[in-house]
């Protein structure tokens, strides 16, 4: 049996942690964050470095964000199946489509791998990356449902971990998930070498994944069939009927990863970084010597570690150290980066308000 891979990019959420800039009309993968390109079509542009036999990804996406999506993958000159949902359901139904529509579409004696992405991570080594999805193919073929756990570079608190088990090889099986961890305990984890944060991406069999997501959430995959059953398919787009709504909403961490005893994980060192919020952001992005970013007009003076973007106005700061600053045309974001992941609750906020003769600002 052959297993081409099929990349699956998962392209939902509102990036709610990088507004004012991500807004839910156009959301932070759609945005060019780190690069010239976008961060989706960076996701698809990394593809071009596996070396394994690969068919045209699969892009989830949100219905309402159909037309950006398909500009943007046009762009690159090339082709993709276009999912859209009718509401957003999480990682596990998605993935449950997508293994559908894989199987659909490959020839009979074929078991497609499924390499699901999300859309919005940064991988600074794109060719670490194939190296580990070349390792990850042999746990996924042989029927492991496998992620890819990254090294770590510090006790950092705001990811899950993955305890490795028994190494084969390349690979290990998991011994367990753990949920984000305090300071102390991340760095018992880090210091103990047994544990990887957990990125979220994932290769395996249509197959596997569909048999365990049957074991484990056997509603969900029935709910799944009947969205696609549904769905209106046209020229290079699927969009699912409105009996999506009904799936479960689950990640496949909690619906299977953490239940099944077919999970498997491969070490990734690979410059990898999820930006989930402006302080990450900040990370992987061009800096001058004083730690300092700028996108934009802005003027900084004696600050250090500061991240500037500056859409529409001038911007002057002086003396500043660790703070992040983000200019729209409606809107003005400060914030000491070491509170950054509460701009999720401040975007909240902010959708609430709406002073008169003045824009909405989500």
């Amino acid at each position: 049996m052959t297993h081409p891979i099929v990349p699956v990019v998962l392209c939902g959420g509102s990036g709610t942690r990088l507004w004012p800039l991500s807004r839910p009309d156009h959301p932070k993968q759609l945005l060019p964050l780190v690069s010239s390109t976008t961060m989706l079509q960076d996701t698809l542009l990394r593809l071009r470095h596996l070396r394994a036999p690969m068919l045209p990804p699969i892009v989830i996406c949100n219905e309402s964000h159909g037309p950006l999506v398909t500009e943007q993958v046009g762009a690159l000159g090339g082709s993709a199946t276009l999912v859209l949902e009718p509401v957003g359901r999480n990682s596990a139904p998605a993935a449950a489509i997508a293994a559908l529509v894989a199987r659909r579409a490959v020839a009979s004696g074929t078991d497609p791998l499924l390499l699901v992405l999300p859309a919005d991570h940064v991988i600074a080594d794109p060719a670490a990356f194939a190296a580990a999805v070349d390792a990850a193919a042999v746990p996924a073929v042989a029927g492991y449902l496998t992620t890819f756990g990254v090294v770590p570079t510090g006790p950092a608190t705001g990811y899950g971990y993955i305890r490795r088990g028994a190494e084969e090889g390349g690979w290990s099986k998991v011994a367990q998930f753990v949920e984000k961890p305090d300071l102390a305990t991340a760095q018992s984890y880090v210091e103990s070498g047994q544990y990887l944060w957990n990125s979220g991406m994932f290769l395996f069999t249509a197959s596997a994944w569909l048999a365990e997501l049957e074991r484990h959430a056997g509603d969900l995959v029935r709910r799944s069939e009947a969205a696609l059953a549904a769905a209106t398919t046209t020229a290079g787009s699927i969009r699912l009927g409105e009996a999506f709504g009904l799936c479960p909403a689950n990640s496949i961490d909690y619906a299977v990863m953490e239940k099944t005893n077919r999970a498997a994980v491969v070490p990734l060192n690979a410059g990898w970084n999820d930006v989930g919020s402006w302080s990450s952001l900040h990370d992987v992005v061009t800096k001058d010597a004083q730690g300092n970013s700028v996108t934009g007009h802005a003027i900084l003076q004696g600050c250090r570690d500061t991240f500037v973007i500056a859409r529409h106005r001038l911007v002057a700061a002086i003396g500043l150290e660790g703070i992040v600053i983000v200019e729209t045309d409606d809107a003005v974001l400060v914030v000491a980066r070491e509170h950054a992941e509460a701009v999720k609750q401040m975007a909240e906020q902010a959708g609430k308000l709406r002073a008169p003769g003045r824009p909405k600002v989500t």
